[in-house]
């Protein structure tokens, strides 16, 4: 008697929400990430459809969890907001992120960069950029008819996506916003935000002393 052999039936696909690597090798990349997606988060606080991650699994292809890279700081335009354990581009519309930022450090390989930055290439990335916080390097792509083409000069260039100004003091990255604010560590944001509260007690005291209410 003979027996049909029958396929088996295959599951579901596991998408792994990590990769088993550290979000960052030093604190400087780390301060680096954080600072680039928290400035990022307040320039588009107010844009519901603008997703802004860090350290994000991106599966671009559905089927396969094999294809996958994480961008140290991901955008993408059309999106909403919200927390996601990785972004699975065919349940977001099939939008892959149009902006991707890489913090180098002294643990970043030649052939890890060049199969990022293919990757990007071919799976939709606008614009690309590298910093690395040791060295004060920055370089920028922006895709063109279906490439991605170097930036001649990073210093003053304005994100045609993000409206993101970038700019070097010497070997430190600065980005401002469209407002012309410069990004800012959080450390940096409360320092900021004690000074003008000192402000604003001293005028307050100069108000009472002149017998003034300064609560009218």
């Amino acid at each position: 008697m003979s027996t049909i052999a029958r396929p088996l039936a295959k599951g579901p696909v596991h998408y792994p929400e990590s990769d088993g690597l550290p979000m960052a090798d030093n604190t400087r990349q780390f301060h680096w990430i954080v600072t680039i997606k928290g400035g990022l988060d307040a320039v588009f606080k107010d844009e519901p459809n603008v997703f802004v991650a860090g350290n994000l699994l991106w599966y671009p292809v559905e089927g396969s969890n094999t294809i996958r890279t994480a961008p140290d700081v991901l955008v993408v335009f059309g999106r909403p907001k919200g927390h996601r354990g990785s972004y699975l581009q065919w349940l977001e519309g099939n939008i892959a992120p149009q902006v991707a930022f890489e913090i180098l450090s002294p643990g970043n390989r030649a052939g890890a960069l060049i199969n990022k930055f293919a990757f990007y290439e071919k799976y939709g990335v606008e614009e690309y950029y590298i910093y690395d916080p040791d060295s004060g390097d920055l370089s920028g792509w922006l895709r063109d008819k279906g490439s991605l083409k170097p930036i001649a000069e990073m210093k003053g260039w304005v994100s045609p996506r993000l409206g993101v100004r970038f700019d070097l003091a010497g070997q430190e990255l600065c980005l401002y916003g469209p407002d012309g604010k410069k990004f800012a560590s959080y450390v940096e944001l409360v320092e900021q935000r004690e000074d003008a509260e000192r402000r604003a007690e001293r005028l307050a005291a100069k108000l009472r002393a002149m017998g003034v209410d300064p609560e009218a």
